[in-house]
């Protein structure tokens, strides 16, 4: 068949009413869900994969990717408006959507990011249209040579993630791999750092850390400071909601940017949209001719990292469908609910299921017209949220982080853990250490250390294949490339700052 072919044969399938129908419940619970701090995809898809299991196999398909990017949607609001990550790949929009609705500019964020979402996301499904086979194919060629390299390209861009010093940045990131590495050693089984709590056996919830850092942090921070009085009232019209042209003007670039960004990494197995979403905020800083402008309000700190981690929403379809192959957990769902249903997913599945695979394709795009349709009308109800007394809202805050927390892993050592986070953030704030690096440390440490260990059986002990393989080598220069103008930028600063001569 042709491209036009199954094209058609997909618009047939996705626009049939039961489709829709199913199409619009996964949209409206995923961003309902998403907004409800500490939720997120996985917990989301886990209490609603029953429902599925009455519907045909392209229903069930299409409503649990409705969740998967609708969370997506949600979790970006309540990173904006109360500094609390809905879900992980929302946790680096607090940064910059956290000090705009303190500025008053709530509405903008929120539409740009919508905006940006909208289009990252539609990037994303046309290369998942066009590039999946090519696609599919260059992720193959990565062992895990090439994914350490990659993991160490990316915690090195987070020491320089803040306007911080750099050398804050790298302890932070050292300690987000510390925490990382808590629990059972992944080819041993063997326990470490648990001191002996058996709780810790499975390592800390990811959950756990971003709420106590961003959430809980920020609560406390902002007790007795925060007066909904001091809110301007205009934000919460939609007037407020029109971006400048300087905004518009900002955004574009970063946008298309991110979108590459999202839509490569969501490609890979193992990366997915929070790695996306970070990347693409290293990246924004980086190449940002003000970057102590991030962290502050900027506008480019919000499209970039919410285009990317929606483009890559759509392009983590790629592996799992066309290989067989989940890149993240939330994937395994997926492929679990295919095989449930009789489907095996690989590179036969285009061929022997093709109103399947062309019928969720196609249903992306009307499942991303339908959050631009419900979420910017409903942008004024969210902004809403700031006018409400702060001595109401945060008791609110504290029992969703609770909840959230909680329905993870129906844990009570999780939102003990997010207590302990949440003091360990707020003396961080103090000492203004930035709290992202150790975010992603957490993320990609425990990664790169089992692509590394990984590496070194199959080279049989030889530290060189991580020179040797092409792609490997070039990431690697390009790190110490980034590395040492990091420090290089740093001793500058530090010279400028003593009135020493550059």
């Amino acid at each position: 068949m042709s491209m036009i072919d199954n094209l058609v044969l997909g618009l047939q399938v996705a626009l049939s009413l039961n489709n829709l129908l199913w199409c619009f419940v996964g949209v409206f619970l995923g961003t309902l869900l998403g907004v409800i701090p500490g939720i997120g995809v996985l917990a989301a898809i886990s209490m609603l994969m029953p429902l599925t299991f009455q519907l045909d196999a392209t229903a069930a398909l299409i409503m649990l990717a409705g969740i998967w990017y609708g969370t997506s949607y949600g979790g970006s609001t309540a990173s904006i408006l109360l500094n609390v990550p809905g879900t992980p790949s929302s946790a680096i929009t607090t940064l910059d959507g956290y000090p705009m609705a303190r500025q008053g500019r709530a509405g903008v964020a929120l539409l740009m990011t919508t905006v940006a979402s909208f289009i990252g996301g539609s990037i994303g499904i046309l290369l998942l249209m066009g590039f999946s086979g090519s696609i599919s194919r260059l992720a193959m060629e990565f062992s895990s040579a090439e994914y350490f390299s990659l993991m160490l390209l990316g915690l090195v861009a987070a020491s320089t993630m803040s306007s911080s010093t750099m050398n804050k940045g790298l302890v932070m990131v050292a300690l987000g791999m510390l925490a990382g590495l808590v629990g059972s050693d992944v080819y041993t089984g063997t326990r470490r750092f648990t001191f002996g709590l058996i709780e810790l056996t499975d390592g800390v919830a990811l959950v756990a850390l971003a709420l106590g850092l961003f959430g809980l942090s920020e609560v406390i921070s902002s007790v007795g400071k925060v007066d909904a009085r001091d809110i301007d009232r205009s934000s919460v019209g939609f007037a407020a909601m029109r971006p400048t042209r300087d905004d518009l003007r900002r955004s574009w670039r970063p946008i298309l940017r991110g979108s590459a960004v999202g839509s490569f990494f969501g490609a890979l197995p193992g990366t997915g949209p929070s790695i996306a979403a970070f990347m693409s905020y290293a990246l924004e800083r980086r190449i940002a001719t003000d970057p102590d402008r991030f962290g502050k309000g900027a506008i480019e700190g919000i499209t970039g990292p919410e285009s990317a981690n929606n483009a890559a929403d759509q392009t983590a379809f790629i592996p799992t469908l066309a290989l067989g192959i989940p890149g993240s957990a939330t994937m395994a769902l997926m492929l679990g609910a295919l095989t449930i249903h009789g489907i095996a997913p690989g590179p036969q599945l285009m061929t022997e299921q093709p109103d399947l695979f062309w019928g969720l394709v196609m249903s992306f795009w009307i499942g991303n017209l339908l959050l631009l349709v419900l979420n910017i009308p409903l942008i004024g109800l969210w902004v809403r949220l700031l006018t409400v007394p702060y001595h109401w809202l945060f008791p609110a805050v504290l029992m969703f982080i609770c909840i959230g927390t909680y329905s993870v892993n129906g844990s009570a050592a999780d939102v003990l853990l997010v207590a302990g986070f949440g003091i360990v953030g707020y003396a961080l704030r103090l000492m203004a250490f930035p709290l992202a690096p150790m975010l992603l440390g957490f993320v990609l440490g425990p990664m790169m250390e089992e692509h590394f260990r990984r590496a070194m059986l199959l080279s049989r002990g030889d530290p060189l294949v991580f020179l040797q393989r092409p792609i490997s080598g070039v990431v690697l220069v390009i790190t110490t490339g980034l590395l040492l103008l990091g420090v290089g930028s740093y001793l500058l600063a530090r010279r400028r700052r003593q009135g020493l001569p550059a």
